[in-house]
């Protein structure tokens, strides 16, 4: 529903009808609103990191990453795939990103989300570049992420086609791991 209507416009009885369940059950297992939020980050954290962990041979990069840079490549360039799945978490990420703008409680769990993303993407990279330094992985691990976020946005709002995105991502992951 937060894909859909936005955080802001997100109502517990609707949530509730929707999943076929009383309001004081949705109350029961998320106490509130936030409760509400913070299971809906970790949901799609869980389930990014279920489809990014998935081998497409359709994307062109074979069923089994071959190296580490593969690998880092895959896990950022399956979060640019047009499936129903990845287009809710992106547009929810999106929404509850936007909305954490004005929510001290939820820009504290959009942070941690994002910490802990950045820091997969950082380990990824030091295996990808072990020569480099860690806060040189962070940094390029910043740089990557908050590219993803920006070209996702532009993709789902038909802003810029999905395989225009994809390459961007692609020659941008190859320009970190070659930079010194």
């Amino acid at each position: 529903m937060i894909a859909r209507r936005g955080v802001r416009g997100l109502r517990v009885g609707e949530l509730a009808a929707e999943a076929g369940v009383s309001t004081s059950l949705i109350y029961y297992h998320f106490t509130d609103r936030a409760g509400i939020l913070r299971r809906t980050l970790e949901f799609i954290s869980d389930r990014a990191d279920r489809y990014t962990a998935e081998r497409d041979p359709g994307q062109g990069l074979g069923p089994d990453p071959v190296d580490p840079r593969t690998e880092l490549a895959q896990v950022l360039l399956l979060e640019l795939q047009d499936t129903p799945e990845v287009r809710e978490n992106s547009t929810a990420w999106g929404e509850l990103r936007a909305s954490a703008v004005f929510d001290a409680d939820l820009r504290e769990d959009v942070a941690k989300a994002t910490h802990t993303w950045v820091h997969e993407i950082a380990d990824l990279l030091a295996h990808a570049r072990p020569t480099g330094t860690a806060p040189a992985h962070a940094a390029a691990a910043e740089r990557l992420t908050a590219l993803l976020e920006g070209l996702s946005v532009r993709w789902l709002s038909g802003s810029l086609p999905l395989e225009h995105a994809r390459a961007l991502l692609a020659d941008a992951i190859e320009a970190e791991l070659d930079h010194a």
